[in-house]
C-alpha cells in the first residue's frame, strides 16, 4: 500500500500574474482553502503518511504549511527559476526510496481518484481524462493496450490523442530510478526537461498504464481562466465535499436494498439547465452512458446497452418478453425475483418452466444442467438472479454460463444487486444479456433500468414479434441508433446524475467499491453475532451486499417499531421477503462506508436495550 506522495511545487506560476507576486500557486485558494493544502487533506484522507513536497519559488510558504502537518518534508529546488519539473523530482531521489504518489501543486480535483489510485494492484499508473478543452492540454498518445507511448502539448506531434494528462500519477520505486536515469542524461541538453517526459523514456523499456476517466472533474489552475473554471465548474462538482457545494443535503444512511446513499454529487447533478431531450446534446449523454454501462461489463464492439425509463422491473420485462420468441425459457428461482420473473413470463405468455430451489443456497450447477438436458433442446434461454436480493445469496453465473454455452443456450442475468460491484466479463462467460438499474450499486438515483446485450443476438430480435410496445427491447435499441434519442420522454434529471454516478464509478472502480462494500459486511456479520442475531444464508454463499437476518425472539420486539427508531435517526431498513420466515435484510451497498454500520449496529444494540 502507497503510504508517501510528491508534490511538485517549484514552479513561477507566472501565468496567474498579481495572484502569484507574493505566494506561490499552489497558494491560490479555491472554495477558501489553498489548492495545495486540499491535495495535503485529501491524500492524509486517503492513508498517506509522507508527503514530499519539492519546492522553489517562495518556498517558505510550503515550510510554513510543513509546521501545520507534520507528514510534510519540504525540499527545495534552488535553480527552479530554469529548470523543468524533472528537476524537481530528481532532486527528491535521496528522500524518496519507496512507490509513492505524484502530484502538481496546482491541481483541483475529485479526491475519490486518489484512493482509486492507491487501491489499484498496479505499481504505476498515469492518471488520465477525457478532453476538457483548457488550452493548456497535456495529451497522451497510448498503444493498443492503453499503455502510454508518447505525450506533447502539440497534438500534431501525436499519431492519434487518447487521453489528457491529469498531473497525478502512482509511481514505483523502479520506475522512479529509472525517471532519474533518464533525467541525468536529457537534463544536460535539456534543463527544463519535465517529468512526463521521463515517464514517456521509462515506457519505453517497460509498460505504463494509462487510466483514463473520461469525465473526471478536474483542472490544473496556471492562468486565470484556469482559476475561473476551477471555481464555477470543478469544484462544486468534486466529491467529498458535502456541505460545500451549492447546496447542502441532509444525508440518511439507506440500509435497504435500493435505492441505494448517493453522494451529494449525485444528487446535485440533477440541477441542470431545462433541456428537451430531443436535443443532440441530451442524446450525447445518453450515448455516452450506454457506452460507459457496457464497457463495466463487456467489450463496447460486440456489446450494447439499451436503457429504458422505468425501475430494474421494466428492463427485466423488456428481456423477458423480447427475447425468447417461439423458443423456451428456463427460470431458475431461488427467491423473489426469480419468482418474478416466472410472474412476467406467465402474463406474456412466455412459454417457461421453473427450477425452483432453496432460497437460503446457491442454485444448483447439476439441476440446471439436468433440467436442460431433459428438456432435450427445447430450451432455448435461460434467466437466473446473480445476487438474490431477498437473501443476499451469490448465485455461480460462470459455472452457469458454462452450461448454457455447452447446450447452446441463451443466458439473461438479473444483475440488479451485483452490477456494479461484483466483476462481471460477458464476453469470457457468454452471456447474453445483463439487466440492472441506476439505482444500486452504481450509486444512482431510481429511475433507469437498462440491459447490456450481445450486439448480434439483439440484432436478431427484429424478427420477433412484439409483446410489448413501451418495453420492445429491439425497437427501443434500434431507434437510440437511428435517431440519436429514446423512443419515449426519459427521465432527463435522473440521467444527468447517473452520469455522475458513473464517472465516480469510474474514479472508485468496481473492484475496489466491492472491498469497500465486503468492509463493512464483516463489520456487519460481526455486529450482528455479537448482538445475538442469526443470518439466514450461511455466511460462506453470501455475496456480501445484501444480508437476510432472522428477527430475534425478544418481548416486545416488533419491525415497525424497530424501523421507526432507527429511521428517526436517519437510517432505513427494509422487512424480509422470504415466504413465512420472519426477518429484516441489511445492504451494505451505496455511499456508505463500515463506520456507518458501526453506528447502526449501535443505534440496534440501543432498540435492543429499550425492550429491557
Amino acid at each position: 500500500m502507497v503510504k508517501t506522495a510528491i508534490i511538485l511545487a517549484a514552479g513561477l506560476g507566472s501565468r496567474l500574474k498579481e495572484r502569484t507576486i507574493d505566494k506561490p500557486k499552489g497558494f491560490v485558494e479555491v472554495g477558501g482553502i489553498p489548492i495545495v493544502e486540499r491535495s495535503v487533506q485529501r491524500l492524509i484522507d486517503n492513508g498517506i503518511e509522507r508527503i514530499v513536497i519539492g519546492t522553489g519559488y517562495l518556498a517558505e510558504f510550503y515550510e510554513r504549511l510543513a509546521t501545520r502537518y507534520p507528514q510534510i518534508l519540504c525540499i527545495p529546488n534552488d535553480r527552479y527559476r530554469d529548470s523543468g519539473s524533472m528537476r524537481t523530482l530528481y532532486g527528491l531521489r535521496e528522500a524518496v526510496d519507496e512507490n509513492f504518489l505524484l502530484l502538481e501543486s496546482d491541481l483541483l480535483y475529485d479526491p475519490l481518484c486518489l484512493g482509486n489510485l492507491i487501491a489499484d494492484p498496479r505499481e504505476d499508473i498515469v492518471l488520465a481524462s477525457g478532453t476538457t478543452h483548457s488550452e493548456d492540454e497535456v495529451y497522451i498518445e497510448t498503444d493498443e493496450y492503453g499503455m502510454l507511448r508518447a505525450v506533447s502539448k502539440r497534438p500534431e506531434e501525436l499519431r492519434s490523442i487518447d487521453a489528457e494528462l491529469v498531473g497525478i500519477s502512482k509511481i514505483s520505486k523502479e520506475t522512479y530510478r529509472m525517471m532519474c536515469e533518464a533525467a541525468e542524461r536529457e537534463m544536460r541538453d535539456q534543463p527544463k526537461w519535465d517529468y512526463e517526459y521521463a515517464l514517456v523514456a521509462v515506457s519505453a523499456h517497460k509498460p505504463i498504464p494509462v487510466k483514463k476517466i473520461e469525465k473526471l472533474a478536474w483542472c490544473e489552475i496556471d492562468t486565470e481562466e484556469h482559476l475561473e473554471r476551477a471555481a464555477a465548474e470543478i469544484y462544486p462538482r468534486i466529491a467529498g465535499e458535502s456541505g460545500k457545494g451549492p447546496f447542502s443535503i441532509q444525508r440518511n444512511v439507506l440500509l435497504n436494498p435500493g435505492p441505494a446513499t448517493t453522494t451529494d454529487t449525485v444528487k446535485q447533478a440533477q440541477v441542470v439547465p431545462d433541456i428537451c431531450p430531443r436535443e443532440r446534446e441530451f442524446g450525447d449523454l445518453m450515448e455516452w452512458i450506454a457506452e460507459q454501462l457496457t464497457l463495466f461489463v463487456a467489450p463496447k464492439k460486440d456489446y450494447e446497452t439499451v436503457l429504458f425509463g422505468g425501475s430494474g422491473t421494466a428492463a427485466v420485462e423488456s428481456v423477458i418478453s423480447s427475447v425468447v420468441g417461439d423458443g423456451k425459457l428456463l427460470i431458475i428461482s431461488n427467491g423473489a425475483y426469480g419468482e418474478r420473473m416466472a410472474e412476467i413470463a406467465e402474463v406474456y405468455r412466455v412459454d417457461h418452466e421453473v427450477l425452483a430451489s432453496s432460497p437460503v443456497l446457491p442454485v444448483s450447477p447439476d439441476a440446471i444442467e439436468a433440467a436442460i438436458r431433459q428438456s432435450e433442446g427445447k430450451i432455448t434461454h435461460a434467466a437466473v438472479v446473480h445476487n438474490e436480493t431477498t437473501s443476499g445469496v451469490l448465485n455461480d453465473i460462470e459455472a452457469i454460463a458454462e452450461i448454457c454455452v455447452r447446450y447452446n443456450v441463451q443466458l439473461i442475468v438479473d444483475a440488479m444487486s451485483s452490477y456494479g460491484a461484483i466483476p462481471i466479463d460477458m464476453a469470457a462467460h457468454d452471456i447474453s444479456y445483463v439487466v440492472a438499474s441506476s439505482n444500486k450499486n452504481l450509486q444512482g438515483m431510481a429511475g433507469i433500468g437498462f440491459v447490456v446485450a450481445n450486439r448480434e443476438r439483439l440484432t436478431k430480435l427484429r424478427t420477433h414479434t412484439p409483446k410489448s410496445y413501451y418495453l420492445d427491447l429491439y425497437k427501443q435499441y434500434e431507434y437510440l441508433k437511428r435517431t440519436h434519442q429514446l423512443r419515449f420522454t426519459p427521465p432527463v434529471q435522473t440521467l444527468y446524475a447517473l452520469e455522475q454516478a458513473i464517472v465516480e464509478t469510474q474514479i472508485e472502480g468496481i473492484e475496489q467499491r466491492y472491498r469497500r462494500y465486503s468492509e463493512s459486511w464483516a463489520v456487519l456479520i460481526e455486529g450482528i453475532e455479537r448482538l445475538g442475531l442469526e443470518c439466514l444464508v450461511p455466511t460462506e454463499y453470501h455475496s456480501r451486499i445484501i444480508t437476510a437476518i432472522k428477527e430475534p425472539d425478544l418481548p416486545g420486539y416488533d419491525f415497525e417499531r424497530m424501523h421507526d427508531f432507527l429511521y428517526e435517526r436517519g437510517i432505513t431498513i427494509y422487512p424480509g421477503k422470504i415466504g413465512k420466515i420472519a426477518s429484516f435484510r441489511i445492504a451494505n451497498i451505496g455511499a456508505i462506508d463500515k463506520t456507518d454500520i458501526e453506528r447502526f449496529l449501535q443505534v440496534l444494540s440501543e432498540y435492543f436495550t429499550s425492550l429491557k
